[in-house]
């Protein structure tokens, strides 16, 4: 067992092994309990079938699953110190509370105050947003400014942060630990 920071931050574009790596990582951390939680939401079939098949995949790893697509501040305090939790993903979370017309400003705050509290070990993954082009909307640029602003709260925090960039490991604060690349 490969002992992990208290909290590491997972960072990537779209499709770019992030989640891969995260799993891998708390999977290495931890022999026993390791919960998954997973803020998407399924609005078409496709994300329906995504989501079942990444379920499927986590029981047989033995995750426990808990969908949050929202309250994830509320739920990191409860995790149990012996457990591993993954937060998949930050991006996801930030998004559905714009949505929901949520203040993004406080839960960003809100949850960095849970991490804190949390007892468990944390693995947040999370997209790097910045990279692109301005987008041509406000709502698309207010989301982009917030998930850069949530993830400059989230690195300050973590003690080990690596961004994922075509499946490879960079680390950007911290050291991975042994076993990991």
């Amino acid at each position: 067992m490969t002992t992990l920071p208290r909290l590491t931050m997972v960072l990537g574009g779209a499709a770019s092994g992030k989640s891969a790596f995260a799993e891998k990582t708390a999977l290495l951390a931890s022999s026993s309990e390791k919960c998954y939680i997973a803020t998407a939401q399924a609005f078409d079939d496709e994300m329906h079938t995504k989501i079942a098949r990444h379920k499927s995949t986590r029981a047989a790893d033995g995750w426990t699953t808990l969908e949050q697509p929202l309250e994830v501040a509320a739920l990191l305090p409860t995790i149990p110190a012996e457990q591993v939790a993954l937060l998949d993903c930050a991006t996801l979370w930030l998004t559905n509370h714009l949505l929901a017309g949520s203040d993004l400003a406080r839960v960003s705050t809100d949850l960095i105050a849970a991490l804190a509290r949390c007892p468990a070990t944390v693995v947040v993954v999370t997209n790097e947003v910045g990279q692109g082009i301005v987008p041509e909307h406000a709502m698309s640029r207010q989301f982009r400014e917030a998930q850069g602003v949530l993830n400059q709260m989230i690195a300050r925090e973590a003690q080990l942060v690596v961004q994922v960039i075509a499946g490879l490991p960079q680390v950007l604060k911290g050291k991975l630990p042994e076993g990991l690349s």
